[in-house]
């Protein structure tokens, strides 16, 4: 059983035969699958050529039933995980130098193929990727999208003192646990007036917490915009010091409204984040197994998934959810 969404706004339940697996392909029995603002954005139609009917979920975290004859490094029975990078096609520019996230004709899992909101999922298994063992399912699904594409965020931010994240959900509530081991301080911006995510901030030793409308104690090196909210960049503009980063770390994103030069001036940078690479996947979980890192989760059952798509969209969730098939 899946749940695929047909329309926009809803998913609905589909009964369909087992894949089957081809040469490099693995299917996977899914016990955990992440919830990813990214699903909420195709079950919305806000995202470009979501393909109808589709299967969201790209956090998916099972353990291999069948591998194709050409599959050399998995076999039944290994924990994998699956990532939003699905396919890319190897040949391109990119492809060629390390930058296969911005492949032209990369699919990804969930939008371009059926992903995890099921209790089985086929997959490429060049781009499937070996767990830490001391994470449950349910702990490891978060680092499939929040943690990695918070931590290609991250690296990107650069490696200053004092580091922003403006939206403390899913990814932030990870990365902030990184920059902490690694010695930054972490200031987290909220909604404003959102004491119980400022409160969980500081838990995870965040230095400062307070509404994305406030200014932080010191001008940061750079920041991490995770909420979808054009408006915050601007804003985050004017909290980094001359010569800092913002990051935009999501797929989708508000309009920036205007913005007066003096807020860029002082060879501050903007840029965007893509997708992910399979190298950003081997190093954070590398990481993740070093670290410990902390995912505060919420469990629903794979009938279930609306609801917790409902509470993404209403912000009821305090750190991740997770479906549980």
């Amino acid at each position: 059983m899946a749940l695929t969404r047909r329309g926009a706004g809803v998913l609905e339940p589909l009964e369909r035969p087992a894949p089957d697996v081809g040469d490099r392909q693995v299917v996977v029995r899914v016990d955990a699958c992440g919830v990813c603002r990214t699903d909420l954005h195709v079950v919305d139609d806000e995202l470009p050529h979501v393909r109808v009917p589709i299967v969201p979920g790209h956090e998916i975290v099972g353990r291999v039933e069948r591998a194709g004859t050409n599959v050399t490094d998995l076999q039944p029975g290994d924990r994998v995980g699956i990532p939003w990078l699905a396919q890319t096609c190897g040949q391109c520019q990119y492809c060629r130098t390390e930058q296969e996230n911005l492949c032209p004709n990369a699919k990804f899992t969930g939008y371009d193929v059926d992903g995890g909101y099921a209790e089985q999922v086929l997959a490429d298994a060049r781009y499937v990727l070996k767990l830490p063992e001391q994470y449950s399912d349910v702990e490891a699904a978060p680092l499939l999208c929040a943690g990695l594409i918070g931590y290609r965020s991250y690296k990107m931010a650069g490696d200053g003192g004092r580091l922003g994240l403006y939206g403390f959900g899913a990814a932030a509530h990870i990365i902030a646990q990184v920059a902490v081991a690694e010695g930054r301080e972490v200031f987290a911006f909220t909604s404003p007036g959102d004491v119980r995510a400022q409160e969980f901030a500081r838990s995870l030793g965040a230095a400062w917490a307070g509404g994305s409308n406030e200014a932080p104690r010191a001008p940061l090196a750079a920041a991490i915009i995770f909420a979808p909210v054009g408006a915050l960049v601007p804003e985050a503009l004017s909290r980094v010091q001359p010569g800092g980063t913002v990051v935009c770390a999501g797929i989708h994103m508000s309009d920036i409204p205007p913005f007066p030069y003096a807020r860029l001036w002082g060879e501050r940078v903007v840029r965007s984040v893509a997708n992910l690479t399979r190298r950003d996947g081997r190093e954070f979980l590398q990481l993740a197994a070093r670290l410990r890192i902390r995912t505060e989760t919420t469990s629903y059952p794979l009938g279930e998934a609306n609801r917790a798509l409902e509470d993404l969209r209403g912000r009821r969730i305090e750190g991740a959810a997770v479906i549980v098939p």
